[in-house]
């Protein structure tokens, strides 16, 4: 078998990687429209303004079932209607939803751009900030889970990432 037909075969190099400066700047572009969970909430942890508002874009039962802290409930079919009474255009927008097999956020994020909000999607949304541990409100009051090891490091408050 030559090296041609191995690389054919193999699912993850039948389509070559890009080139370097081809796959720096998809990735540099994916950092400006994403943010995760733990850069979230490490700038909502320091102190002072974080630079930006977060928006939680699901219904009033999945924010009363849990919701970051401090975020702005807006759900998405309210956007057009609501974001400029609950917004301020300067300052930029993290969108979540439930998390990864949801593209809620997606959408908020795009209703909120159409309207000329700059404004990131924070990946793994809802399921993630529970799932690593960080703080929560219901409406019962504020929760906190252990983290999942599987998602979060177990002894750390730095992934390494």
């Amino acid at each position: 078998m030559t090296t041609t037909d191995s690389l054919t075969s193999n699912p993850v190099l039948r389509v070559a990687p890009a080139a370097p400066a081809e796959a720096a700047a998809y990735f540099r572009a994916s950092l400006v429209f994403h943010a995760d969970v733990s850069d979230v909430a490490a700038a909502l942890d320091a102190d002072g303004d974080p630079g930006f508002v977060v928006l939680d874009s699901r219904s009033t039962a999945a924010w009363d079932q849990g919701h970051i802290p401090g975020a702005v409930h807006l759900p998405t079919a309210l956007i057009a209607e609501q974001a400029e009474q609950l917004l301020d255009r300067a300052v930029p927008v993290v969108t979540y939803c439930w998390g990864p097999g949801c593209n809620g956020a997606t959408r908020a994020a795009l209703a909120l751009a159409e309207l000329g909000y700059r404004v990131k999607e924070m990946l793994g949304g809802f399921e993630y900030w529970v799932r690593e541990g960080f703080a929560f409100e219901t409406w019962e009051g504020r929760g906190r889970r252990a983290a999942d090891t599987l998602t979060a490091p177990a002894d750390s408050e730095d992934c390494g990432c």
